[in-house]
């Protein structure tokens, strides 16, 4: 049997007719590689491109590919699906267990339509899909809760993985995640409506099985050398040590860290949340996801008293890295890391997007300030710093009490739209952004990028690339080719699936070598390439068949106004990158690489 032959099976599971069935795509793995490749291919034959987002006819993919459980850092399964929060194509990726089970399972990817009547969670568990009733677990308090519940539920401890929404998802909220694991997310984009909108309270899927590889001494030769490079690679070990958190001083040195609603790139605390002073006061174990051994989930243990009994307290253990540091912390103006620390676990219990809610909260703590809302709506009084505000603010955007908490479920763009400051309301395309005020290739790629994210292509890096060699910001058409050329790439790193932050170590080189070990005959890097521009294409022209214009999203005025590292952004520079953007795709749509 061929390696791509224990990767091509694809289950399709049916909602509404509590259906499911299993289909060989060799072809489709063949032509498209795995991870994102087939789930954007997926998507196209899956969901039209009117699909209502809420709507039964939309659709959740997940996929893996070649290097799950194959290689180091081969650990995230990516998700596709139309975001109920702009409308779009959508991406999220998660690790932990996810990726280790769907592959262990015996698929390569995993198609979930239609809609349940009823509340339900599924049990994938090799050629079996149970549909269980989920009724209990509707409305329950929190995403832990729900997941203990499963656990004891279920077989398979040690080789499943339980995904699963909070109330945010069950309320729809936009930007609800799909929690997995506990301390991982599918956190951008709106996974977690998804989920709530079909009525699928969990997915948990167990993986047994395995597979083999064609040429068992080349393959090992390989996992060795990329394994060895991985452990003891300086930038791994940074990883491990502090993880991204490590990002908060560096970036609020040079002005790049969002600060109070992004008015600033400096937050005079940051030392405090860094990952220095978070690792030295509340750090109470590293975790790693499956085929993983560099551990860079950060957990703090939070103690509190209990009771009014001396000498008793209760801990509770929450992960953290630099996007929660940001969006939950400067962002806010939260010095506080007991303060932070609550925050972030009230924003988990509900099933939140941190980086959304963050930049809403960053929004009403401003336009409550300035008197565009008041205490009537938000019933609150927000204000820079203040957590226990901010924790009411949290539950209640699940509540939706009243017509403004209605606004705040939907995103920040809706909230500017309808009670005015649409001039600090942070989102590129309806999506909130994470946290790296670095310079114009980084605001650019936050709208050409197919989710809007750091991860598209990794600009704010180029940014600090130039600031740190005294470069001038290059020239429009070379910016965008740096920023096209990294993002096509990043397809190949998303297909095969890697962790990103293994990017450094899975060299065009080492990913040419490490395919031949499991038996694919690419014949040249270049080769590679040309796949991942293909994906690119396909990504950006589904994305445009829907409606999306990207001529037409603005740049937050705010961010024009606050200076970066490389001085301010050009508002006619940013454009020039998305017009070369459309030019780009359009010419290279012609040459019917699809």
């Amino acid at each position: 049997m061929s390696y791509i032959r224990y990767l091509s099976k694809v289950l399709y599971i049916d909602l509404t007719r509590k259906t499911f069935w299993v289909e060989s795509r060799e072809d489709l793995f063949s032509e498209w590689l795995g991870g994102i490749g087939v789930a954007t291919q997926l998507y196209k034959e899956e969901i039209p491109s009117k699909a209502d987002p809420l709507g039964p006819e939309n659709a959740i993919i997940f996929a893996v590919g070649p290097f799950t459980m194959a290689y180091p850092l081969g650990s995230k399964t990516v998700a596709v699906f139309k975001s109920p929060l702009n409308g779009y194509f959508a991406e999220s990726h998660a690790g932990g267990r996810s990726a280790a089970a769907i592959r262990l399972a015996g698929y390569g990817a995993i198609v979930i339509k239609g809609a349940s009547e009823r509340p339900l969670y599924l049990v994938i568990d090799g050629n079996k899909v149970l549909f269980r009733d989920a009724g209990t677990l509707w409305g329950m308090r929190s995403t832990e809760t729900v997941g203990r519940v499963l656990r004891d539920a279920t077989s398979g401890a040690g080789v499943r993985t339980i995904m699963r929404i909070g109330k945010a998802g069950e309320r729809l909220v936009r930007y609800a995640t799909v929690i997995t694991e506990t301390y991982r997310h599918f956190g951008r984009l709106g996974l977690g409506a998804v989920f709530g909108s079909k009525k699928l309270k969990a997915l948990v899927i167990i993986g047994k099985g395995g597979f083999k590889v064609p040429n068992p001494k080349e393959y090992r030769e390989v996992f060795k050398e990329i394994y060895e490079t991985a452990t003891k690679s300086p930038v791994m070990r940074k990883y491990h040590d502090l993880g991204t958190a490590a990002n908060v001083i560096p970036l609020s040195k040079i002005g790049a860290l969002p600060t109070r609603n992004f008015s600033s790139g400096n937050f005079e605390h940051a030392e405090e949340i860094s990952g220095e002073k978070l690792a030295e006061h509340v750090l109470a174990r590293r975790v790693a996801c499956s085929g993983c051994p560099i551990a860079c989930i950060h957990v703090a243990a939070l103690r509190e008293p209990y009771g009014d009994e001396p000498y008793f307290y209760k801990t509770t253990f929450i992960s953290y890295d630099y996007e929660l540091l940001y969006s939950l912390g400067s962002n806010l103006g939260i010095s506080s890391r007991e303060g932070l620390l609550k925050l972030i676990y009230a924003v988990e219990e509900e099933g939140l997007d941190a980086i959304s809610t963050g930049v809403i909260l960053a929004w009403i703590t401003e336009a409550f300030k300035k008197g565009l809302i008041s205490e009537k709506e938000v019933l609150a009084k927000p204000d820079w710093g203040k957590y226990e505000e901010y924790i009411k603010i949290v539950h209640n955007i699940i509540k939706q009490p009243n017509e403004f908490y209605k606004v705040a479920a939907l995103g920040v763009h809706e909230l500017g739209k309808k009670y005015g400051g649409e001039e600090f309301a942070i989102e590129f395309n309806k999506v909130e952004p994470a946290g790296y005020h670095t310079g114009p290739l980084f605001i650019a790629s936050l709208i050409i990028g197919a989710r809007h994210s750091h991860l598209d292509s990794g600009a704010y890096s180029m940014d600090q690339k130039l600031l740190k060699a005294g470069k001038p910001v290059p020239e429009v058409k070379e910016g965008f080719k740096m920023i096209y050329e990294e993002e096509s790439w990043r397809q190949v790193l998303n297909s095969l699936v890697i962790c990103l932050f293994a990017r450094g170590l899975y060299k065009p080189e080492v990913v040419l070598k490490a395919l031949r070990g499991l038996g694919y005959r690419f014949r040249s890097v270049d080769e590679l390439k040309e796949l991942g521009k293909r994906i690119y294409l396909k990504k950006h022209l589904i994305k445009l068949s829907e409606g999306y214009d990207p001529l037409k999203v603005k740049v937050p005025k705010r961010l024009l106004e606050v200076k970066t590292a490389l001085g301010p952004v050009n508002g006619e520079y940013v454009r020039g990158i998305v017009k070369e953007y459309v030019t780009t795709v359009r010419e290279e749509s012609k040459k019917e690489l699809l």
